[in-house]
């Protein structure tokens, strides 16, 4: 009695083999405009890209400054070096700069030529630090550096703060955005075609451009006279990419 119920309920193969390429021209006929719809939307896309920049005043200047002495002896070069270098770290720190920081110390001999023979005639000790200061304070600071020990004035250049970055660089990216969104409108207004959906969005970062640094000069040239110094403005650029499906 069970086998036969069970038998029974089962499917004829015969009718198996009649439905099955109904089934699978079903299941094709479905797939194929879900694939022609994925393939158009791949193809029939517009890639635009936006620029924006931004242009910021300079508050802060950035200041590299060191100490170089000469002498007979390694020993007695390196310990005027340090006392002059600490005597001119001891100084900025009074006058509070910001990200203060060694950046090199060097001990080298110093070498004559006489007939093609190389003689050691003395060493050189250079010490190097920087930080960053106002820019209305920069030149007043530079001449007391020098009173206080500096020799070298490696160099100077001029930066925003960060919270003026920062708010220019998301200014920057909605500019670059909109140029973006401005081209593709004219290109399909252009074309006759209509933007449906923004498909992929590159956004290359907005950085601002490495700050050029002014030439070395030698700190006993402005010992004489206060020392001008003036900022100039900082351009923030960026970028973006919109791929737009018509």
């Amino acid at each position: 009695m069970t086998r036969a119920a069970l038998t029974g309920s089962q499917f004829p193969s015969g009718n198996l083999w009649k439905i099955l390429p109904l089934a699978l021209l079903v299941c094709v006929t479905l797939t194929l405009p879900a694939l022609a719809q994925e393939k158009d939307k791949l193809w029939r896309t517009l890639s635009v890209s936006g620029r924006g920049v931004e242009t910021i005043p300079t508050t802060l200047a950035q200041v590299s400054l060191g100490v170089e002495i000469q002498g007979k002896t390694a020993q007695e070069v390196q310990q005027e070096a340090a006392r002059r270098s600490s005597a001119v770290v001891a100084f900025l720190k009074s006058k509070n700069v910001e990200k203060l920081q060694t950046t090199g110390i060097r001990l080298n001999p110093v070498y004559s030529y006489t007939d093609n023979v190389q003689r050691i005639t003395g060493y050189a000790a250079n010490n190097t630090v920087s930080f960053s200061i106002p820019v209305e304070q920069a030149g007043t600071l530079l001449d007391d550096a020098v009173k206080a020990g500096a020799t070298q004035i490696n160099g100077i250049s001029f930066v925003a703060n960060d919270e003026a970055i920062a708010a220019a660089q998301k200014q920057a990216l909605k500019e670059a955005t909109q140029d973006a969104q401005q081209q593709a409108d004219a290109v399909f207004s252009a074309l006759g075609f209509k933007s449906k959906e923004i498909v992929s969005i590159q956004v290359n970062n907005a950085t601002p451009p490495r700050p050029p640094m002014f030439l070395r000069a030698e700190a006993a040239k402005l010992a004489d006279a206060s020392t001008p110094v003036v900022g100039g403005e900082q351009e923030i650029e960026a970028s973006v990419t919109l791929q737009i499906s018509y």
